[in-house]
């Protein structure tokens, strides 16, 4: 084993681990990983519940008396989900205490079928955090149009939030705008900013999965010799805009109200193409101020054969655009990558939500009590 995780850890890069569920909770499982893998925070998705859910018998208790009360099955969900993120955001609290807010954090996602409409995703994530009832939660919203509306508004009840689904860095300027717009509305109504934490989820594996597709469907040694360098390349710029929004004076402003940057979040690190090191999305992209999201794989990998070599992404911004340009002059469109994307990933969190409706469904009437 390397010292790859604490080297990750002292460059400013918070480690999250990109799953939960009742077992790894209940099993001392995330504990350990807090105690001895640096995990300092965990997101949820659509996806990691219903897998959660459907796999082994640890929800049976809670879903005998579900079914008993004849709750429908999107309260069951709601039930069972919140319960997990409750108890994970109570073992992160004492690096919430510890860190200020900044780390210690739990995500849950509002119903991904509301992606598209502004006013239910901010009343689904005001129902969330009164739910959870954690300060360490952060609601996750995604960056679609009706998204950042809601982002703003959210943000401006003065509700932390994890803005995720984000592709583009035209999208993730629009992103940092709607988080300020927030803060100056949260502060108008006489919140306390200090309060108030972000993150900005950018996915980064998803990228290069489309592109390379469109690469190998080129199938020039011109077009090869750029696959697998638009998702870091697309990232590294997410982190130039960063460093420019949050050097504004529109910022400075804010900070000196009291207010908390909003982090990059590097969200999808799993590696998809085995032609790849499996760590390439944590080593390419250190950088201060920045938060990883993984895998158990992929953060039992960078444990195991990481190469932390410092700050990753400074210099890098003339070969990262150069990288996304050459791709733009084989014909390879990054608007409409990173919008077939967009679509994409609503889509299938939208998918795993009615997988999670059908099993939690089916569970409720394997476990319903008899009649009389």
């Amino acid at each position: 084993m390397t010292d790859a995780l604490k080297r990750l850890s002292d460059e400013g890069v918070a480690i999250w681990l990109d799953d939960l569920s009742r077992k790894r909770i209940t099993s001392g499982n995330l504990a350990e990983l807090i105690d001895q893998q640096h995990v300092v925070g965990v997101t949820t998705n659509p996806t990691i519940f219903q897998k959660a859910i459907s796999q082994g018998d640890g929800y049976d208790q809670q879903l005998t008396d579900l079914a008993a009360r004849k709750v429908t099955v999107e309260e069951a969900i709601r039930m069972i989900t919140t319960a997990d993120v409750r108890d994970a955001a109570d073992i992160l609290r004492p690096l919430f205490d510890a860190t200020d807010g900044k780390d210690g954090r739990v995500s849950i996602e509002v119903d991904p079928r509301l992606a598209h409409n502004t006013r239910a995703t901010v009343a689904e994530a005001r129902q969330l955090a009164w739910l959870v009832d954690r300060p360490n939660t952060l609601i996750k919203i995604p960056a679609t149009q009706a998204g950042l509306p809601a982002i703003t508004e959210t943000i401006a009840n003065g509700i932390s939030v994890n803005v995720t689904l984000i592709f583009s860095l035209e999208r993730y300027r629009a992103v940092m705008d709607a988080y300020l717009t927030g803060l100056e509305k949260a502060r108008e109504r006489g919140l306390d900013l200090s309060k108030i934490h972000s993150v900005a989820s950018f996915f980064v594996s998803r990228v290069d999965t489309e592109i390379d597709r469109r690469i190998d469907e080129l199938g020039t040694d011109e077009a090869k010799a750029l696959r697998g360098k638009a998702g870091v390349a697309n990232a590294r710029l997410a982190y130039q805009a960063y460093e420019e929004v949050f050097s504004s004076d529109r910022w400075s402003a804010l900070e000196n109200a009291g207010a908390n940057r909003q982090r990059p979040l590097w969200a999808s690190t799993g590696v998809k193409d085995k032609a790849y090191k499996d760590t390439m999305y944590v080593e390419e992209l250190v950088a201060p101020n920045t938060v990883n999201t993984m895998p158990e794989a992929t953060l039992q990998a960078t444990e195991d054969h990481g190469e932390i070599r410092g700050d990753a992404i400074k210099g890098s911004y003339e070969q990262a655009r150069a990288d996304l340009d050459a791709l733009e002059k084989l014909g390879i469109s990054y608007d409409d990558v990173v919008q077939v994307l967009e679509d994409e990933g609503v889509e299938k969190f939208e998918s795993s939500w009615n997988d999670l409706l059908k099993s939690t469904e089916a569970e409720l009437e394997r476990l319903a009590p008899a009649e009389g």
